[in-house]
């Protein structure tokens, strides 16, 4: 949801990876149910898995939440902005739009203060 938001709001200057230490097999379908509600179609995308070099080659990591504390990505990662997402996982409709909605507002802020910066 996070790298959606950030391709339809970031101006183009910057750009976005989304990947998880434990990525599922595919898109969870409340969250691509949750994210068709506000136009956007994650219907053919697929979780990639979190390496070394994408946090190498990153200017910033974001880390939404950890559901597996031996690999979350704040243990391995310098200067990690930790947003404390819940995982949607297992989550009802109305609670993946909640959680939804909070990553599209704290995407937005990031994205205003990476442009002023």
């Amino acid at each position: 949801m996070a790298e959606a938001f950030f391709k339809k709001y970031a101006t183009g200057k910057f750009q976005a990876t989304s990947a998880g230490t434990i990525p599922a097999d595919k898109v969870n379908p409340i969250v691509v149910q949750a994210m068709k509600e506000v136009g956007i179609d994650l219907s053919a995308e697929s979780p990639k898995t979190l390496t070394e070099s994408v946090i190498h080659e990153s200017f910033r990591t974001i880390n939404m939440g950890c559901m597996d504390k031996k690999s979350c990505p704040a243990l391995f990662a310098k200067d990690i902005l930790d947003w404390g997402i819940e995982d949607p996982k297992g989550k009802s409709i109305e609670e993946v739009r909640i959680i939804r909605d909070d990553i599209e507002s704290k995407i937005k802020k990031f994205i205003q203060n990476l442009e002023a910066s």
